[in-house]
């Protein structure tokens, strides 16, 4: 089971690590959590992240992702629930003074508790992600090389072991400008609006997008 070629390999993981660059409100999140709190809140965040992208490649495996790729009001409800929490994400943002990169320093396991539901939910709430799984994966499955569920969870989950290897040094380096920008009241003001504009576009994108 799973016997694949190195040109299979070679081709998935090439595709894996260019998805996983790609811009979008997964990344922006992580970033966006790092730069304000710090390097435990990005963790945190990028943890989030990770479990919402399980759910989607446990649903693109068992097939769930199929309602969303076929039933327009399924696609509709959910686009327009994470289109909403992303643009209310950057209101807050827009509205914030800049003093959250200065002054929010809770490490509390409460706080990290939130972020980490706030990133899954990012990513859950996403059905273009889903949708996505749901064309990407099964161009992988291979004849033969054992049940096509198992073959796309195998390959979905590849997909965030590399985004696990790609993710965590952007946190590491997004955390170094976190302190400078903590240090600079006028920068972490024009960067909070900066994330919070990015947000508002990812969200109104999203409410644009079509399956």
């Amino acid at each position: 089971m799973f016997d694949y070629t190195l040109i299979h390999w070679a081709t998935f993981l090439a595709a894996a690590v260019l998805l996983n660059l790609s811009p979008g409100p997964d990344i922006a999140f992580i970033l966006g959590q790092t730069l304000r709190n710090g390097r435990r809140h990005g963790v945190a965040a990028m943890i989030g992240i990770w479990t919402g992208a399980a759910l989607h490649v446990v649903m693109a495996a068992v097939g769930l992702s199929a309602i969303l790729a076929t039933s327009a009001l399924a696609f509709s409800i959910v686009k327009w629930v994470g289109a909403a929490y992303l643009i209310w994400i950057g209101i807050k943002m827009l509205l914030s003074r800049g003093d959250s990169f200065i002054s929010n320093e809770d490490d509390s396991h409460q706080r990290l508790l939130s972020i980490y539901w706030q990133g899954a939910l990012v990513s859950a709430l996403n059905p273009k992600v889903a949708v996505f799984f749901l064309a990407f994966l099964p161009q992988f499955v291979v004849e033969g090389a054992g049940p096509a569920s198992a073959q796309l969870l195998l390959h979905g989950t590849l997909i965030i072991v590399v985004a696990a290897c790609i993710e965590p040094p952007l946190v590491l380096l997004g955390s170094k400008l976190g302190v400078f920008l903590r240090q600079n009241r006028r920068v972490g003001l024009w960067m909070d609006r900066g994330l919070g504009a990015l947000f508002v576009a990812l969200g109104a994108r999203l409410a644009a997008s079509t399956r």
